[in-house]
């Protein structure tokens, strides 16, 4: 697949998450393996382009890989003087937010709101294509609802309008994250489009993305949730792909990834906003590592005030931590949950 200077067969993407795949997050990411991790999820209304938020959200560096800003709106002319702006400041690919089920984006008529408006979808579309000189790939769910499935229009208007890439989470709008996404859809689009299609939603192992990627015949997987404080798996997932390995990182390393994560969280958004960004993705490593007994760990953490106090914690606790990630009870029989996900065939 190619997608301006990047190429790749099966890539492994990391998603955009809004609050969450800051540039600590995506320099890690593709430190360990990930070929994409698109940025968080940015406003096309140029008039918030340097408030707090949007300045750290568009912060890159060329470690954190291909540089592609997600814009979301609902605006044709908006979106695409956005694209713009963010081309002139160094964005290498463009990509437009029509998945988002969020209820705070979604009564602004923007994210997946908008497939309920093929006409709309098609002029935004058109308009940022014609704006920038840079790749602009789209990302969407499969419709407002699961009678109103219409990802397949969707894509063939994306295809037409001259999206370079489309990625396809497996849900509607409607469903939000409940339930478990559904291939069918992603399927009949691959079949409709000759652009490359991503698989997203519930990829969690190396054999749920190859099961995926066989029944749908997408050109590569991005990983989202299943991400949060696990931020080898990206890069492990590609590795399983290409190279047929399918053995995670021991405890030790993916325990040292997490410290380094809290480090660059403490450095990129300073001492009083980086212990409280800090304690959501710890609470989603205890989570993902220690399963049913995570809960007094993360409260632990989060009890903790100031950047030392947490890594005094972490220092202390590395050997009990190591422990409890090294028993197969834990960590086999969750990763064994993972990978016995159904897709309906």
């Amino acid at each position: 697949m190619q997608l301006g200077t990047f190429a790749s067969d099966l890539p492994v993407m990391l998603a955009p998450m809004a609050g969450v795949t800051d540039l600590p997050m995506r320099q890690l990411a593709v430190k360990h393996g990930a070929d994409i991790a698109i940025g968080e999820m940015v406003s096309s209304d140029l008039t918030l382009a340097h408030s707090r938020k949007s300045q750290s959200r568009a912060v890159h560096s060329a470690d954190a890989g291909l540089r592609s800003v997600q814009l979301v709106g609902n605006d044709p002319t908006t979106i695409a003087k956005a694209a713009q702006f963010n081309v002139e400041r160094g964005a290498q690919v463009i990509d437009i937010n029509m998945g988002c089920p969020a209820k705070k984006v979604c009564k602004k008529a923007a994210g997946s709101a908008l497939l309920a408006d093929v006409q709309l979808v098609s002029d935004i579309l058109k308009s940022t294509v014609q704006a920038v000189s840079v790749p602009v790939t789209l990302k969407i769910r499969t419709g407002i609802d699961r009678d109103h499935r219409n990802g397949v229009d969707v894509a063939e208007i994306a295809q037409s309008c001259g999206i370079s890439m489309l990625t396809v989470h497996g849900r509607t709008r409607a469903d939000k994250f409940k339930g478990e996404a559904e291939y069918e859809t992603l399927r009949d689009i691959v079949r409709a489009v000759d652009i490359p299609v991503i698989a997203n939603g519930d990829i969690t192992s190396v054999d749920k993305a190859e099961r995926v990627l066989n029944y749908s015949g997408a050109a590569g997987v991005m990983i989202g949730r299943a991400a949060q404080g696990q931020l080898w798996l990206p890069g492990y997932i590609a590795n399983g792909l290409r190279k047929g390995l399918d053995t995670p990182p021991c405890a030790e390393a993916r325990l040292a990834l997490t410290r380094e994560h809290c480090e660059l969280l403490y450095e990129f958004h300073g001492p009083v906003m980086g212990y409280k960004i800090a304690r959501k993705h710890m609470g989603w490593f205890f989570e993902a590592e220690l399963g049913e007994i995570y809960l007094p760990h993360k409260r632990a953490f989060n009890a903790l005030s100031s950047q030392d106090a947490q890594q005094q914690f972490l220092k202390q606790e590395t050997d009990a931590m190591l422990h409890l990630m090294e028993d197969d009870l834990i960590y086999g029989a969750r990763s064994r949950a993972r990978t016995e996900e159904h897709i309906a065939a």
